[in-house]
């Protein structure tokens, strides 16, 4: 479990710190926030469809100690629509793009060309601060397909009344001396066919699932260029996301092939935050474009900045059954279409 956990923690490791470069953003003032949320906001909300996915690959609950082991992997698929990102002149206040760019790349894009931006803020008595960043393209090309992967691992234990309680569980970790990462998640199926007499008999299996799971990253922002406008004291980068699902699940379980289905209710919450001392060193220009002297101002924590993701989700999967393990793949259609694929140890 601790080796999964640290796959999906650099996995948010590496948008966030591709963010990194957003450390340079921050040079748009005003403006850095709403820029950063519209470049990040797909693998956000990707990670949080995803997150809601692997929680059962049957109806079926375990009998009374019965337990189970999965590892699994979930992956949602950005939309096409989500990899670039309209950027409307009127939104913001000291930006614009020099070659006259209408869309940009959100992390998840395909184009991982990077644009340069200039940032001019009025100081009085006809003086602008003025810098210009560039702004990252997306990681898409890095990855084996435009997807947000969720490694997991979790546990199912049977409990009295056809009830299973399900656990992800990782301690707070440190790894490469700049990440800390924790994860827990805790979910509930119940069995409800039991209460409806003979229809227990049948190969059908039908039961109701509600699950949490929280997820928190952390690590230390270097600052590795030196040359750029912003020098970077005590930074740190907090990502906490916190995602719930309700679903009604159904199976038809044979001996050696399970078909399940569900359908459900996704929410989820996550915050990313910059904290910090960082210092920003703009040029003083006249009316007439001149750099006429430098101006070196200090801003602290930031960056807080909010994505939600909600939504029906449906879910078709199927699982082959030799004994005690078990091999299973499902696809979810939600907004951030989402497939699974795993293997698990059952013992009923």
């Amino acid at each position: 479990m601790k080796k999964i956990i640290v796959l999906l923690s650099l996995f948010v490791t590496t948008i966030v710190s591709n963010a990194q470069e957003l450390e340079s953003i921050l040079i748009a003032a005003e403006d850095a926030s709403k820029l950063t949320q519209n470049y990040i906001n797909p693998v956000m909300k990707g990670l949080m469809y995803s997150m809601n996915g692997g929680w059962y690959t049957t109806a079926k609950t375990h009998k009374k100690f019965g337990f189970d082991i999965t590892i699994n992997a979930n992956a949602s698929f950005v939309p096409n629509a989500d990899q670039m990102f309209a950027f409307i002149q009127n939104d913001y206040s000291f930006l614009e793009l020099p070659n006259g760019e209408t869309s940009l790349p959100t992390v998840m894009s395909e184009n991982d060309t990077e644009t340069a931006v200039d940032i001019s803020i009025p100081v009085g008595d006809g003086t602008f601060k003025v810098a210009s960043f560039d702004m990252p393209g997306g990681i898409t090309n890095d990855l084996p397909i435009n997807a947000i992967p969720t490694p997991m691992v979790q546990i199912g234990f049977g409990l009295p009344f056809k009830t299973d309680i399900k656990l992800r569980l990782v301690p707070n970790l440190n790894f490469e001396d700049s990440v800390e990462a924790s994860l827990f998640g805790l979910g509930l199926q119940h069995n409800v066919l039991q209460y409806l007499g003979p229809l227990e008999k049948l190969p059908l299996s039908v039961s109701v699932l509600a699950a949490f799971t929280s997820m928190n990253v952390s690590y230390n922002i270097e600052d590795e260029n030196a040359t750029d406008n912003v020098a970077v004291t005590n930074g740190k980068a907090e990502f906490k996301m916190n995602t719930w699902t309700v679903q009604a699940i159904a199976s038809l379980d044979f001996k050696i092939i399970t078909f399940y289905g569900s359908l459900g209710y996704n929410n989820g919450k996550s915050t990313i935050k910059m904290k910090g001392d960082y210092e920003l060193t703009y040029d003083i220009e006249d009316g007439n474009g001149i750099v006429i002297d430098t101006f070196t101002e200090m801003i602290s924590n930031p960056i807080n900045l909010n994505f939600d993701a909600n939504g029906v989700r449906a879910t078709l999967g199927t699982r082959i059954n030799i004994g005690f393990f078990k091999i299973f793949a499902d696809y979810t259609l939600q907004e951030y279409n989402t497939a699974s694929a795993g293997i698990a140890f059952s013992f009923r």
